[in-house]
């Protein structure tokens, strides 16, 4: 996926983080969500391997290799950030302290299903602290890619690979459009500026009810 189209899903993603939140960015493309997050606002990044505080990426040659992300990327740190250990990391996302967290997926579906730790017979990145985030944070919020490299649709009616967790996801963001997971099913609110809402209806494999007044982004 072209860099402009993962940048487009992080600017979307920060502009759904509330005012004085506490939010966790999983590895790969939601960590560059730190790097759009709204200036009006107060958002205190956390990350599983023991920090509050994260910012955003730091500059070529600036690279701190003993401060690192969950994903063992180089990060900076806000002034009054912290270090703890990672007892105290998951006590404070078991403890539902956590407002955000921002995940990848390799599935989801019509009921807010997770899918994003193993495709049975082939090597993924472990799932890290994905079961504990997405059940502990009190709200989910899938950032990826509209359809496989196959161009399958990654958004089913029912996932077929193991699960992550059940009914915890509360939005999806890809590269096409903005759905929210409702007790009524998926709900298309937003697509990307350039596709339209009868393309993502194609591409999607699960039912999707539009929205009233559908958004660009």
């Amino acid at each position: 996926m072209p860099d402009d189209k993962r940048v487009r899903i992080a600017q979307r993603i920060a502009r759904e983080l509330p005012d004085n939140s506490l939010v966790n960015l999983g590895i790969g493309m939601p960590t560059m969500v730190a790097d759009y997050l709204p200036k009006d606002r107060t958002i205190l990044l956390h990350s599983e391997n023991g920090f509050i505080g994260l910012g955003p990426s730091p500059e070529k040659g600036k690279e701190d290799l003993d401060t690192v992300n969950a994903g063992g990327k180089p990060v900076t740190m806000i002034p009054g950030g912290c270090y703890f250990d990672s007892a105290m990391s998951f006590s404070i996302i078991r403890g539902g302290h956590l407002d955000v967290t921002v995940l990848g997926a390799l599935e989801v579906d019509e009921e807010g299903n997770l899918a994003n730790y193993m495709i049975p017979g082939k090597m993924v990145p472990g799932m890290g602290g994905a079961m504990d985030l997405v059940v502990g944070a009190k709200k989910v919020i899938i950032s990826m890619e509209h359809v496989s490299k196959n161009g399958a649709s990654k958004i089913l009616p029912k996932c077929t690979l193991p699960l992550t967790a059940r009914k915890e996801v509360d939005l999806i963001v890809t590269d096409m459009a903005v759905i929210r997971v409702t007790p009524q099913g998926l709900v298309l609110e937003e697509v990307a500026e350039d596709t339209t809402v009868e393309e993502v209806v194609k591409k999607t494999a699960a039912r999707l009810t539009l929205a009233p007044k559908i958004g660009k982004f």
